[in-house]
């Protein structure tokens, strides 16, 4: 990475390294999804110790979100975004290494893990998810830290000091060489959403730490929602959008899967007030 000019020039290797003789690299954004499953079983192992609950059930738990993060983020990508193309290749699913994970999809895939694993050993969906909110910022800055380093999900045209110039981004290339459109300068959105989720993963562990027990039930889950997917909806105004059909839309695929995670922490923050108040 060099500063040239008014701009950044990133040319990141999206590959780590590569074993010589095997045609299969490890690749950043691979590493960046291991990363975010193990800080956040570390940080969840930390409450899980506080609150009294045992090993065993925190592995359970890590299993649960493991599979159901991945199959929701492949499953939201191919149906949200490119599902022309995967209704007719239903095989092609399942290629999970050829790329294409969708961060709503994998919201959907949390809950839905998460729902099963607490009819399974009865746990308190409420306290289950008040504590879950605090790790998925960390793990949704270290996937976003992966895509910046493979040069996708890129942000509009700009000229601000500290726009990206991604000499790897796909689409910039294929313009270069089939309009000979020089490489543009794009926000780097992918960077924006890691430093939001930073701060969102410092307020969430300190909200925790300090205050889950001034605070109703489910609040901390509706203000994460409110917050994390009020800012993804605010982000998409500055994005390229990932699939063609969404330049027909009024807002894109993005900002419509947000609005019922916005609406749905709207009403947990309410019903845990209203709780609250019925029980001081």
């Amino acid at each position: 990475m060099a500063i040239v000019s008014l701009f950044i020039t990133w040319n990141a290797d999206p590959n780590v390294f590569t074993i010589p003789g095997i045609d299969w690299p490890l690749r950043w954004y691979g590493l960046s999804w291991a990363l975010a499953f193990i800080g956040s079983h570390f940080f969840m192992n930390r409450i899980f110790k506080k609150e009294g609950r045992t090993d065993s059930q925190l592995d359970l738990l890590t299993l649960y979100i493991i599979i159901a993060t991945v199959l929701g983020a492949r499953l939201g990508h191919c149906f949200f975004y490119d599902f022309d193309y995967y209704s007719k290749h239903l095989l092609d699913v399942f290629k999970v290494w050829e790329g294409g994970l969708a961060s709503h999809g994998g919201a959907i895939g949390i809950l839905v893990g998460m729902w099963l694993y607490c009819r399974k050993t009865k746990e308190s969906w409420l306290w289950l998810f008040d504590r879950l909110v605090v790790v998925v910022p960390l793990a949704g800055m270290c996937i976003r830290l992966g895509n910046l380093m493979n040069s996708e999900i890129v942000g509009k045209v700009t000229d601000v000091a500290w726009g990206f110039r991604f000499l790897k981004n796909d689409e910039d290339l294929a313009n270069l060489a089939q309009f000979g459109t020089p490489i543009p300068v794009r926000h780097p959105t992918q960077l924006y959403e890691a430093l939001f989720y930073l701060f969102l993963f410092i307020l969430f562990y300190w909200l925790w730490k300090n205050k889950r027990n001034a605070v109703g039930p489910g609040f901390m889950f509706g203000l994460f929602c409110v917050l994390m997917f009020g800012f993804r909806f605010l982000m998409e105004f500055m994005k390229e959008n990932q699939s063609a059909f969404e330049d027909t839309l009024p807002i894109n695929m993005g900002q419509i899967l947000s609005l019922p995670f916005i609406l749905l922490g709207l009403f947990m923050i309410f019903r845990s007030r209203s709780s609250q108040r019925e029980n001081p």
